[in-house]
């Protein structure tokens, strides 16, 4: 079978590789869409840790096409999205339920073999049905709205306060339009990028900025009355955004970080106006026990409002510049694209 591989030192190729094994409490997966996002970008860069060399690719939604003798959860021909993580369960935080923060946590696409391939075998536990009727683009997009769910259960928001959210990617959409249903108003939305800010316009965005502009923060005071926000997220992964995050937060406000930052940076805050102002900073990561929740929500969320883009594996290369490019609102490879793959 066919497959892009992470082999290292910036090096990805489209290798020929065995059709894995199936073991009795495994699924044997035909990737039909796997999602291409900043965090394969990083990983290629050399700013994640990962341990190749391994198959590329998080964000994936599959055909069943065998199953293990034990298992009873899917069955061949259901498409499915995988929840990309495994946890060691003998941990302190495994055993003290907090599942995403094992320190042996291991991810396909990062650490095992992803989703850009013909075939991939995940254990039962990680496959989850979506319902009929869900195309394939949109279920892998399960894994990130997954982790907006979760973010959005960190700030606690009630229903009725306005959001402001930096960065209108495919993230900032996402938490765009999962803020609507949960009855956040007025929401704001903003990027630099014009193309970005249509993005979120067209996932429901009440106002939409751009933080560069020389009236940016009387734009701001105006729509707040001066008082500002009392839930801001960074959907970006950038110091400069969280302090300007806290910089609009209104007294006793919330600041979700939910972007992924390079390890490396560092931000200027102080701490006088955090105590003052009784602000409070969240970290959010992964998505534990929101996997089930967003394959529900997923006909909700009008995700056909996207640009998406599809990619054939030979075209891996192509799909990995457009996703740094930003040229559209969301790429992904689609494996079974060009050509029937047949399991050994």
């Amino acid at each position: 079978m066919r497959t892009v591989r992470y082999h290292g030192d910036h090096v990805v190729s489209l290798d020929d590789v065995s059709v894995p094994t199936v073991g009795p409490r495994d699924v044997l997966l035909a990737p039909e869409a796997v999602g291409v996002c900043a965090t394969d970008t990083h990983i290629i860069e050399g700013h994640f840790m990962s341990r190749p060399p391994m198959a590329l690719g998080h964000e994936i939604a599959a055909r069943v096409v065998r199953v293990g003798s034990e298992v009873t959860s899917v069955q061949i021909g259901q498409l499915v999205t995988v929840e990309p993580h495994l946890y060691c369960g003998t941990c302190f935080n495994c055993q003290t339920g907090s599942l995403h923060m094992c320190p042996s946590r291991r991810a396909p696409g990062v650490h095992l073999d992803g989703g850009m391939a013909e075939f991939l075998v995940v254990p039962d536990t990680l496959a989850y049905a979506v319902p009929v009727g869900v195309p394939a683009w949109q279920a892998a997009l399960t894994e990130p709205i997954a982790c907006c769910v979760h973010g959005l259960d960190r700030l606690e928001a009630k229903s009725g306060m306005p959001i402001a959210i930096f960065g209108a990617g495919p993230i900032g959409a996402i938490l765009t339009a999962l803020a609507k249903l949960q009855g956040l108003g007025p929401v704001i939305v903003m990027d630099p990028r014009e193309s970005r800010r249509d993005l979120a316009s067209r996932f429901g965005a009440d106002l939409t900025l751009d933080p560069t502009s020389a009236t940016f923060e009387d734009d701001i005071a105006a729509v707040t009355d001066g008082v500002g926000f009392p839930y801001v997220i960074d959907a970006v992964g950038s110091p400069r955004v969280v302090e300007t995050a806290v910089s609009i937060a209104c007294r006793a406000g919330k600041i979700l970080l939910l972007g992924v930052a390079d390890p490396s940076a560092r931000m200027s805050l102080s701490p006088n106006d955090i105590y003052a102002r009784e602000l409070t900073l969240l970290g959010t990561a992964l998505n534990p026990y929101t996997h089930r929740r967003a394959v529900n929500l997923i006909p909700s969320l009008g995700l056909d409002r996207m640009n998406a883009r599809f990619f054939a594996l030979d075209d891996f290369q192509a799909a990995l510049e457009a996703q740094v490019n930003g040229t559209f609102d969301k790429v992904l490879i689609m494996p079974q694209q060009g050509g029937k793959a047949v399991a050994a």
